[in-house]
């Protein structure tokens, strides 16, 4: 009986042990919510009431650091990397054309990052820093929470080539789209869950402009934009200048995470090319963007989840692969 016993304790060990490897095999990591629960216990609470503040004083804050950990895990994956300056040794990722005046929070994150060296220096990632930034700004925002899988390193360099052609562009097509989240192992639900972050936050009038005027080079607006959407648009952004004027994605509640996004969508007030098409190209976007349309509990579960998968892309993990960065500006040991 000892025996067996013994044989069924070791089976299951076997089993959790398969289980751990095959996720990281998969995921590039083992990521796991409690992971600072005993070298930095503060860890998430820092990182919530900062955010909560820049929130308070910015409202746009929010979206802006949403956006910052998917366009960080979209190159080379949740590493960071998008949070480097250039240097002698690093081409900023910022400089890339889906970042350059565009991509905003940094300040934030310098704030966070400054707090938590104090409290437990060189022990939480920059990565886990916009991982948990992301989640708390959805809360802030009236939002799902999640538990947020943490232990992610920060990488050793940045990839300018890999933010400007793995990022999805405003203008591309939904066959482009659907590859770059192929790419990263997103399917089509996590695709339209996530272009639901577009609930908050804006865009500059240049990220739309063609669809204004240049539509089938006739100089009318595209035909899936509501005319009285297209008027108001066009009011605000002309053919030529005020290219930096901002306009909200959800024009019903730009300040608000639901689902209204989605809603808007189907109304014909999708502001970007690359929202109007989930419901004009694909009959299958289409019928995820009716499902999350009518039901914001069935929104808000699955982009909890599409956001988890996400962060788990290419994670650097363990003692050997990247680093702590103390500085999320620059890597370890490196001068300006």
């Amino acid at each position: 009986m000892a025996t067996l016993k013994n044989f069924l304790v070791m089976f299951i060990f076997v089993i959790v042990l398969s289980s751990i490897s095959l996720a990281s095999a998969t995921n590039g990591g083992y990521l796991y919510p409690q992971f600072y629960d005993r070298t930095c216990p503060k860890a998430q609470e820092i990182v919530r009431s900062i955010v909560a503040k820049a929130h308070a004083q910015d409202p746009r804050m929010a979206a802006s650091l949403l956006r910052l950990h998917f366009h960080d895990c979209f190159v080379k994956g949740c590493d960071a990397s998008i949070l480097l300056d250039n240097s002698g040794m690093i081409i900023s990722e910022k400089r890339s054309n889906p970042n350059k005046n565009s991509v905003r929070g940094f300040e934030v994150v310098d704030e966070i990052k400054y707090a938590l060296e104090r409290e437990c220096p060189e022990t939480v990632s920059c990565a886990d820093i916009l991982a948990l930034a992301a989640r708390d700004s959805t809360v802030l925002t009236g939002g799902p929470s999640w538990e947020v899988p943490l232990g992610r390193r920060d990488s050793l360099g940045a990839s300018l080539s890999g933010s400007n052609n793995n990022i999805p562009a405003p203008n591309n097509t939904l066959p482009t789209i659907i590859t770059k989240f192929k790419l990263q192992h997103l399917d089509l639900v996590d695709l339209v869950a996530l272009s639901g972050g577009h609930t908050i936050g804006d865009a500059r009038c240049t990220s739309f402009r063609q669809r204004l005027y240049n539509q089938s080079g006739n100089g009318l607006p595209d035909a899936t934009l509501s005319e009285g959407y297209a008027a108001e648009l066009r009011a605000r952004c002309p053919r030529s200048g005020g290219d930096q004027t901002l306009f909200f994605l959800d024009p019903l509640t730009p300040l608000e995470f639901d689902n209204l996004y989605f809603k808007s969508l189907l109304t014909g007030h999708g502001l970007l090319s690359s929202d109007e098409l989930l419901v004009t190209q694909s009959a299958a976007t289409r019928a995820l963007v009716e499902k999350f349309a009518a039901s914001n509990k069935a929104f808000f579960e699955q982009f909890a989840k599409s956001v988890v998968k996400m962060g788990n892309i290419s994670p650097l993990t363990g003692p050997t692969r990247g680093e702590i960065r103390t500085n999320c500006r620059k890597i370890n040991g490196e001068h300006y």
